[in-house]
Order: C-alpha cells, then structure tokens, then sequence
C-alpha cells in the first residue's frame, strides 16, 4: 500500500468532529442499556490510507488495538464463544455472555449464539443445506470479478435477530457492525463498512480498526493496493456517563494518524482465515494520552 511520508500527512479531524456533532445536534433518547444516550443519525467517516490509518489520536489506543484485530479474526474463522474469541486475544465479551442474558434465549453460558458476527460471517445459514463463508467468497469475488458491484457482506441473519411478544432471537446481542461492501476503483481496493448502532467513544474505535485492516488483508490476498475507507453509522451514539471523558477529548488539538502494515509473516497469508492480530504493526503513533475509563452500557 503507498502511503504518504509522515511530513506529507494532513492530521485527521473526523472522529473528533463526529463526537462534537453528537453532542451539538444530537437527540437525547433512552436505551436498553440503562443509562441515557445523545444520538445523531448517518454519520460518515472517509479515510485515504494514504495519509494514515483511522487508529484515533484523540486517546490511546496502544492498549487494545491487537484485541480489535483478533476479534475481527476471530469472527471471520466463526467464533460465537468466549473461549473461541479468546482464542484470537479478544477477552472483552464476557459481559455480553453471561448466564443471565444467555439463559433468555436459551443459550449455554458464555455463548453470544449462533446469529453472531461469527455465525454470520463463516457459517450464513442457507436454503441449501450447507453454511455459507462469507469472507472467503468475498476474497474470491474480488480475485475473479474485481470490477463487479456485489462484493458485499452481512452481519445480520434476520430470523435469529427477531424481538417481541413471543419471539426469541438467537443472539445475546444483534450485531452493530460489519455491513461490508468493497469495490475496486482507479485500481484501488474501497471499503465502505455500514454500522447499524456505534458506541462513538468504546466501541466505534475498534470498529474503525477492524475493517482497516481488513482492507490490509484484502490486499494481501488479492494484489490490489488498499485505497479509501468508509465508515457509516447509523445510529451515532454517547452515553450520558460518558460524557465527560468525551469533553477531554474535544479539548485536544488533532495529529497526525500512524502507520499500519502487514508483518513479514503476514505478507505470506493465502488465506482469509489465517490471519491473525499479531500479523500486524503499528508505527508513528503519537496519540493524547488516555482520559481515564470511559463507561460501557452492555
């Protein structure tokens, strides 16, 4: 991938001016979750890796960059267990996995069910009979039609996302992100990756991780330099609680974003499955430094 030297890249303002839009012309509404969120609807991020990639400088993220990665790859290879997930390094799910949400749907402890991201992605549900991978069809769409319009996945499995009187989904949480649709312009690879709900402080950074290196994986798998990434939400969203650690961000003054490639070992993967965070590297990351633990409303 080309990428422009540090003292040709422009700092990036479009996570800090999201957070600032929510908070200016955002709606307050309640939330499942408990606390109160201010909520601003299709908001869209555009980032030419060229002049970096979209990890945020606003706060560190050094701590948990690896665990966002792992837990995309762990998706991608079907994971919809803590034990699976932590096989890829990914230990922040337990929340969502507990006895007490995953008993409601009849599911054992520790599941996140089958309608899942990693459901979702290795093993779609079909009127076939067998799975459908997602991820792997994609790599070999783009490989033989790299100019078609259709390379395009989905989180969502409708029938195990169901709610209401009588209806029980399969799932401890619906999937927020991973709309993912990839086309081939100027020679270039362009991802745009749609979230249907974001957490803009916790959650959206890991997501604006993830899919920027799947762009990585896509090239290597494909021999098609990564171009521009596109990230939609939806449902743009901060929690009341967390507020105050949005504020600090707000007071800080943009900088340059870092450098993100593929491992010498990663340079060899042949396949979408076989990635893994550590095949990754982040360099020229100077970001603020941490504001202090920022709520999260499982």
């Amino acid at each position: 991938m080309q990428q422009y030297e540090m003292t040709e890249r422009r700092p990036d303002e479009q996570y800090r001016q999201l957070l600032e839009r929510i908070l200016t012309d955002g709606e307050e509404t309640p939330t499942r979750q408990g606390p109160q969120a201010v909520t601003l609807m299709q908001q869209t991020m555009r980032f030419d890796l060229r002049n970096g990639f979209p990890a945020i400088t606003e706060r560190d993220v050094s701590g948990f960059w690896r665990k966002a990665i792992g837990e995309l790859c762990a998706f991608i290879n079907g994971a919809t267990t803590l034990s699976e997930l932590s096989e890829f390094g990914c230990d922040w799910w337990s929340p969502w996995a507990t006895l007490e949400k995953t008993s409601k749907r009849n599911l054992p402890e520790g599941s996140l069910g089958p309608g899942s991201y990693g459901g979702a992605f290795k093993a779609f549900p079909t009127a076939e009979g067998p799975p459908f991978d997602q991820l792997a069809h994609l790599v070999e769409q783009i490989r033989e039609l790299p100019n078609d319009r259709t390379h395009f996945v989905s989180p969502w499995i409708p029938q195990y996302q169901v709610r209401g009187k009588g209806k029980l989904p399969r799932t401890t949480i619906a999937p927020c992100h991973g709309w993912v649709h990839v086309r081939v312009l100027g020679g270039r690879l362009h991802l745009h990756m749609f979230q249907r709900s974001g957490d803009v402080p916790v959650g959206v950074p890991s997501n604006m991780i993830q899919y920027a290196a799947l762009m990585l994986m896509l090239e290597q798998l494909t021999n098609i330099p990564a171009g521009v990434y596109y990230h939609t939400i939806s449902d743009a969203h901060i929690y009341a609680d967390q507020v105050e650690q949005v504020r600090k961000m707000l007071g800080r003054e943009p900088r340059l974003l870092p450098t993100m490639q593929l491992t010498a070992a990663g340079q060899t993967v042949q396949s979408i499955h076989d990635f893994r965070a550590e095949h990754f590297t982040l360099t020229d990351y100077f970001p603020h430094p941490a504001v202090g633990r920022i709520p999260v409303s499982p």
